[in-house]
């Protein structure tokens, strides 16, 4: 993997943002009602959760 695809991965992660904060929500959701965590857990879970899924969402993007 090269330099140019890990940049390009990374500038698609940001538009792929707006599908992935409803992935986020529920899931902090889904934590705070299953595992009573407290607020700022729940935003630190929102916040990996969006990240990851469209850091996910522009490799597959990417690569497919």
């Amino acid at each position: 993997m090269y330099m140019h695809d890990i940049v390009i991965i990374l500038v698609m992660t940001f538009p792929m943002f707006l599908f992935s904060i409803y992935p986020g929500i529920r899931a902090s959701e889904y934590l705070e009602k299953k595992y009573n965590i407290g607020e700022s857990k729940k935003r630190a879970v929102m916040v990996g959760v969006t990240f990851v899924f469209a850091l996910v969402l522009s490799t597959l993007l990417y690569y497919i």
